[in-house]
């Protein structure tokens, strides 16, 4: 298991259905060491903290085996890394493997999984398709929230390694 990409943004303003949204969907990578902090990855905006970021949302994961899904899905779009809004762009920790409260070192934070995502209409937005966001959790793939219970460094190449796993029953 591994990180492939490291992603961020910044709010960007976008019409959609007639109306300007704000949101922090947009994320790109980047290169070098990033911090991850309490509640986010230093750089990363998280527009709208009720349903994203804070202490049980601060990473969101992203597999590759679910770019390969989507791939399949939406042949006519470039999946680069990001385009789901991770900040994390994963190989080896697919959801179905990963349980609840599994706590993996990661460079030098400590990250643990608490929750899959559930999609709201700004992932709709990104792929300018409003029934995506029914398609994406009809798939059941919906990425890893993790919160951090240790600060630190990550970047592209580190390993994610299992340190625990109360809940071996329980996957995202």
């Amino acid at each position: 298991m591994n990180v492939v990409s490291v992603n961020i943004g910044q709010p960007r303003a976008v019409q959609w259905k007639g109306r300007a949204i704000e949101t922090g969907i947009f994320k790109a990578p980047v290169a070098g060491s990033v911090a991850v902090l309490a509640d986010r990855l230093a750089g990363d905006a998280q527009v709208d903290r009720r349903v994203h970021g804070g202490p049980d949302k601060a990473v969101y994961a992203y597999d590759l085996a679910h770019y390969d899904f989507w791939q399949a899905q939406l042949p006519a779009t470039a999946l680069t890394p990001g385009i789901f809004g991770e900040n994390l762009t994963t190989r080896g920790l697919p959801d179905h493997e990963v349980c609840l409260g599994d706590t993996f070192a990661v460079g030098t934070a400590v990250l643990v999984a608490l929750q899959p995502r559930l999609p709201c209409v700004k992932l709709g937005l990104r792929f300018n398709d409003e029934h995506f966001v029914k398609q994406f959790q009809a798939a059941r793939r919906s990425g890893i929230y993790f919160g951090v219970r240790q600060p630190g460094q990550v970047q592209v190449g580190d390993a994610l390694v299992l340190m625990e796993r109360p809940a071996p029953d329980l996957t995202i």
